[in-house]
Parts: C-alpha cells; structure tokens; sequence
C-alpha cells in the first residue's frame, strides 16, 4: 500500500490492479462488473480494517482449550447508496460481524451537490470504527455529505473506501474531514465537465445495475452545492 498524501492511500497490489483494468473496459459486462466491485470491496476491506482492536478470548476447541483474539467492537460499515451496495458484501465477507448503516444521496444534475434523502444508521457512533463505502470520489459532495452525517452522529474513526479517486474530490474530503482516511485503489487524473471521473470507468452505479442514474420525482434543481 502507497501513501499518496497526507490522509490518503492508494492500495498497490497485482490483484487489486488486475481488477481495477477489468472493471474500467467498456466490454465488461454487468454480472462480472458486480462481482470485481464486490471482490474489490474485500481487499479494500482487508487493509482498512488491519488496525482495529482486538482483545484475547478462550474458546475449547474438540481437542482442549486455546486462546485466540476477537475484533473488540462491532465496526460500522455505511455504504453510499446505491453503488457503495457493491462494496458491501466484500466488505462483510471479511468483517462480518459489522452494524450496517444506509446514507443516500443523489447528485443534482446543475450543480453537481450531493442531496440527501436517506439516512439508516445508529444514534451514536462515538467510540465506533466507521468505514464509509463508495466506489468513486469524484467531486466528493456525497462522500463529504456521509462524512458530516457521520460525524454529526459522533463518528471520529472515519475511513473511506473507494475504487477510484479524483483529485478534485480528494481536495475536498479532506478540506471539509482533515482526519479522516481515505483509501483507494486507483486516483485517476481528473474531472469532466459532468463531474465523472476521467479515465474512470463510467457510472458505477449504472454499470452494476443496468440502469440510469435520476433524481426524484418532482425534485427541483438548481440547489447550490454542499
């Protein structure tokens, strides 16, 4: 794994890299985009969760007592809706004993500003480890917009993981959560003028589910960005 600034680690590794092209191409389809997002999600979850406390336990096993060590604290894992649901079962396939909160935002499609409209989580998470869950960081509004939830609730253990990064939106997590960890297995080199992620790989969400993204009945745009 390769620090990349302050706050922010790119995850370096065959595997990782391998996946990352695959899912980028525009031939792959939807089935096997869904199940490299998921794998990714584990390995991201591998690294991001390497530090979390751990305490000695007695278990008997058929052949007599043995001492091991349990991960301490229930984690908090918050996908993103709807594409950090991708990230989600490789992330509990590593961690699966987590408390799972739900945060949705659309983007506004003129202002590009991550709109709320559904939050599912505990009332307070002091003393929590929170890993928040998105495959893209693009101009990071909505993963800003988690972030402040989170820490609204009392979140200061704060990891977000991401498939790939854009520095505009890496620039902006960190200027609205400077303690918060960012992991990544990619930042690519910037942002259109739609706000998607150049190289990239298009819309995640899209590309998982097969279906356009859209914004709420009757929402009104030209709300000014978070």
């Amino acid at each position: 794994m390769r620090p990349h600034d302050s706050g922010v680690e790119v995850l370096e590794h065959p595997a990782v890299a391998d996946r990352v092209a695959r899912i980028r191409a525009l031939e792959t389809p939807a089935p096997v985009f869904r199940r490299l997002v998921e794998e990714l999600g584990a390995l991201l979850a591998y690294e991001a969760t390497r530090s979390l406390r751990t305490v000695e336990v007695e278990v008997t096993t058929p052949l007599g007592p043995s001492r091991g060590r349990r991960v301490a604290t229930r984690p908090v894992v918050a996908p993103i809706l709807r594409a950090g649901l991708g990230l989600l079962p490789g992330f509990l396939s590593v961690i699966d004993d987590c408390v799972v909160a739900h945060l949705g935002f659309f983007r506004d499609p003129e202002t590009l500003a991550a709109v709320p409209y559904y939050a599912n989580l505990p009332e307070d998470l002091s003393g929590a480890d929170v890993f928040a869950l998105d495959p893209m960081l693009a101009t990071g509004h909505s993963g800003a917009a988690a972030l402040d939830v989170l820490a609204e609730r009392g979140a200061r253990e704060i990891r977000l993981l991401c498939i790939i990064a854009a520095p505009a939106g890496v620039e902006f997590v960190q200027s609205k959560h400077p303690t918060a960890r960012i992991l990544t297995c990619a930042i690519d080199e910037r942002l259109n003028e739609h706000g998607y992620i150049v190289p990239g790989l298009g819309d995640a969400g899209d590309r998982m589910f097969g279906s356009a993204s859209s914004v709420p009945a009757g929402y009104r745009t030209g709300h000014s960005a978070r």
